[in-house]
């Protein structure tokens, strides 16, 4: 039988829970409250008055259709982000489960571009391929294809997800490869002993086993996309050319800190929160199910 653990009075349970509570109070729930608080207001830049707009703000954004363009722009970035950091991160974790000499060395290489800030990784990219001094645009120019992400903006969005899946490999590296560790190696040998191949075995055995990991990768890297690459996206486009690479998040801060719309960027920020909240209940619900525990 299970043995449960239980508690004789509420203090212990209080103290132990009481530092994720006031971390969740404090840099959480207070920013989330302020902004639901602001996107009610139209204040001046220089915050010395404001006026009470109630629903105005969310009005005024659905009917901007460069704001609803975001939308679209933030579905495919985070789409395109998400699938080309998981893929290549289990394709480098089945070599790397199924590689003996060496091992440490190339696990250790495939980790360390995870170390790199988002911020660094986007400079890095944008000097690689600097339409003036990038090497890999001199090379593109040299087999005849003019790259100029400052103009183009499907070559724009191609450079931000590159760069922004690349340092995200290596976290899901990490997790890809201690799952595959943990299948039982005798199912795999005794799946071969029958017949069946490694690409059978991989896509019948081993993927139903990882299934959990890769569920919380999809949850964790759809969350990526939709915050964490705003470093990336201010150092290399900020969000040109024409808003082809403005998503959600960096809309929020252009409108707010660049334009001083801070009403608006208050409403911005609200809806950003309802969209991710809503897109993980979904993955929840319908996704989990077909996870395998």
């Amino acid at each position: 039988m299970e043995k449960r653990v239980t508690f004789k009075g509420w203090k212990l349970p209080f103290l132990l829970i009481m530092p994720q509570v006031l971390v969740s109070a404090v840099f959480f729930f207070y920013p989330a409250g302020q902004a639901i608080w602001q996107s009610m207001f139209i204040p001046d830049p220089f915050g010395l008055s404001t006026r009470f707009v109630g629903l105005g703000n969310f009005e005024y954004l659905f009917g901007n259709s460069h704001y609803r363009a975001s939308f679209v722009t933030t579905a495919v970035f985070s789409l395109l982000v998400t699938v080309c950091s998981m893929v290549p991160a289990l394709f480098l974790a089945v070599l790397a489960d199924r590689l003996v000499k060496g091992a440490g060395t190339y696990r250790t290489l495939l980790i360390w571009p995870y170390a790199i800030a988002p911020a660094v990784a986007g400079v890095l990219w944008l000097f690689m391929f600097n339409t003036r001094i990038g090497i890999v645009a001199w090379y593109l120019g040299k087999l005849g294809y003019d790259w100029n992400h400052v103009l183009n903006g499907a070559e724009a969005m191609g450079l931000v997800v590159v760069a922004s899946s690349w340092g995200r490999i290596s976290y899901n590296f990490l997790f890809f490869f201690a799952a595959l560790q943990a299948v039982p190696k005798s199912v795999i040998e005794a799946a071969a002993i029958d017949g069946a191949r490694f690409w059978r075995r991989f896509f019948t055995m081993v993927l139903p086993l990882i299934s959990p990991t890769m569920f919380f990768l999809l949850v964790v890297n759809v969350v990526y996309a939709f915050f964490e690459t705003f470093g990336v996206i201010h150092t290399i486009t900020g969000g040109g050319p024409q808003q082809s690479t403005t998503i959600l998040v960096y809309k929020v801060f252009s409108d707010g800190f660049v334009g001083q719309d801070l009403g608006s960027s208050a409403a911005q920020s609200v809806v950003l929160l309802v969209v991710v909240g809503v897109l993980t209940v979904v993955q929840f619900k319908f996704l989990e199910k077909r996870v395998h525990y």
